[in-house]
């Protein structure tokens, strides 16, 4: 089976360009690589691209590499500037094609610049690590830049996100995993397989890093064994089921498990978006009036839309009916030949449905 290749976020870019700039605005000497190193504790070495140094303005750029994964960002230039401040305070905003946050209910500010706070945080690290080396105390203000952001960006789904001008600059480890549909359908099929044949009749599902953290660090559950089902849910509980599979634990965020409710078993927003469609229904199931209802589809994350349901009294309630509708979809797409215990959270939230 051939491997695909990994890439890198753009988050993970923003970082590295950010650390070679401020390299450059420190010694006053260009780079020609960087490295970075991801969350996940793998070291990169990126090319840099575009240095320049003008009043007092240090540039540089990285160019997305997405591996095999079909990214519409992929080969798109980050660039960072860096300038000295003397707040002694590391700031970094976005610039040209980085998209604004104009609704609530995402992790960034309405108003801020549409970059995730892990992402921020990586950005302000590398920074900061340069500072040290060079043993500057004073400040740093950056602009992350995308040239072609805005037009890029109008293929996905930002803008119905709230997010406006341009992309948002994303990445949770720093690493793109591929997520080419056959192959990456035939790799969870290979995962299964790899677990029957070490006699296990018991797998623990999640689509993704979500599940996977809040399944060891909240649920306090054994995650080396964790199969990474991605998207492809449905495939994932036929292949168990054809392999003889008992039990399932699955474990994903509210955002992406809500979906099971409507029998969508491939989550990927292009298959289905019906989030707060399911939430809304189940909402007025409940009781809950034209107004809630219509805020609840108006809502831009499932958070939001959690935030209202609590607000009026109904969260519980309202995901318990999602969690009987998850429950009837799984035991269908299973025949119920396999008992699938379902755990649906949010970071705020925890756990709304475990059934």
């Amino acid at each position: 089976m051939t491997t695909l290749k990994k890439g890198i976020t753009t988050g993970l870019c923003a970082a590295a360009a950010a650390k070679a700039a401020t390299i450059y605005l420190l010694s006053s000497n260009p780079v020609s690589t960087i490295s970075i190193t991801a969350r996940t504790g793998d070291v990169f070495t990126l090319d840099v691209l575009d240095n320049s140094f003008y009043e007092n303005q240090a540039t540089c750029a990285i160019q997305k590499y997405s591996g095999d994964d079909p990214d519409v960002t992929n080969g798109l230039r980050i660039i960072a500037s860096v300038t000295k401040n003397e707040t002694r305070m590391i700031m970094v905003d976005g610039g040209e094609g980085v998209g604004r946050v104009t609704k609530p209910g995402l992790a960034v500010p309405v108003g801020n610049a549409a970059i995730n706070p892990i992402t921020m945080e990586m950005i302000k690290t590398a920074i900061r690590d340069v500072c040290g080396s060079y043993d500057y105390i004073g400040g740093i203000d950056a602009t992350i830049s995308i040239p072609k952001g805005t037009d890029i960006a109008k293929h996905t789904m930002n803008e119905r996100l709230g997010i406006v001008g341009g992309l948002s600059i994303l990445g949770t480890t720093g690493i793109v995993e591929p997520m080419s549909t056959i192959a990456i359908i035939e790799t969870i099929k290979t995962e299964i397989d790899v677990h029957v044949a070490s006699g296990k009749t018991h797998l623990l599902m999640t689509p993704g890093n979500y599940g996977k953290d809040f399944a060891q660090n909240v649920l306090g559950l054994d995650i080396d064994d964790a199969i990474k089902c991605s998207n492809y849910i449905g495939e994932a509980l036929d292949h168990a089921l054809d392999k003889d599979i008992k039990r399932i634990t699955l474990i994903g965020h509210a955002g992406k498990l809500v979906k099971l409710a409507g029998g969508i078993m491939n989550t990927h927003s292009k298959i289905a978006d019906c989030r707060m469609e399911i939430i809304a229904a189940h909402s007025a199931l409940a009781g809950a009036n034209a107004d809630t209802v219509g805020k609840i589809m108006n809502s831009v994350t499932t958070e939001a839309a959690i935030d209202i349901l609590e607000k009026v009294g109904l969260r519980d309630i309202v995901w318990k009916s999602i969690g009987e509708k998850i429950r009837f979809h799984l035991d269908a797409r299973t025949k119920g030949m396999v008992a699938v215990h379902c755990i649906v959270f949010t970071e705020k939230h925890g756990v709304l449905v475990s059934m």
